[in-house]
């Protein structure tokens, strides 16, 4: 099978059926980032298409200076931020419901099938929760916490400085904690599960 490098060649020779398999590789991801940051599935399904007739358009000047996905995001911000500015309604939030999926587990997976249940609902509330800062915010905290980018290449991303980035994502947290009852030993409960996300 031939490796990212070779596709991304034959790509920019012109080859649509490896760009196709270039897609394939990161469609998910990029589907995952435009949902979380607009929440609306059309939307995001309109944003990611977009990002890809980008990527398709321009792939001949990827220069091989950062990895393929890197390149990707930085579209896909841009993107984002067009879809921003040309808004002008609030962002609305959607109710997903988790799929548990049709067969019932046994009792030697009902623990595990709970935790994870348990898990996926709280990281559910916390997208959720998303909905309530500004899509700045939003997109930072997404940048920060599910792509994992430092600070420092965020402002860069975004054209901001690192303090405004990092004033950002403690202001989105602090909304987070309070929306989540993440302060409350009541629902300490919530706090430990999403403590990846929150800490």
């Amino acid at each position: 099978m031939s490796s990212e490098n070779e596709l991304i060649r034959l790509a920019q020779a012109g080859d649509r059926d490896a760009f196709c398999l270039l897609a394939e590789a990161y469609e998910r991801r990029i589907y995952s980032l435009a949902f979380h940051y607009c929440r609306d599935q059309q939307d995001a399904e309109d944003l990611s298409q977009e990002v890809w007739l980008k990527a398709y358009s321009a792939v001949s000047s990827f220069r091989f200076e950062s990895s393929f996905y890197t390149w990707l995001r930085k579209i896909a911000i841009n993107c984002f931020l067009n879809y921003r500015r040309g808004r002008a309604s609030h962002f609305q939030s959607r109710d997903r419901v988790a799929d548990a999926g049709e067969d019932r587990p046994n009792d030697q997976t009902l623990d595990s099938w709970e935790t994870s249940l348990h898990n996926q609902l709280v990281i559910e509330r916390v997208m959720q929760a998303l909905s309530d800062v500004t899509p700045q915010q939003r997109l930072v905290f997404l940048l920060k916490h599910q792509e994992g980018l430092t600070y420092e290449e965020i402002s860069k991303s975004l054209g901001c400085s690192v303090g405004t980035v990092k004033k950002s994502v403690a202001r989105t947290i602090a909304k987070l904690r309070d929306r989540l009852g993440a302060n409350e030993q009541a629902e300490s409960y919530i706090s430990c599960a999403a403590t990846g996300i929150l800490n």
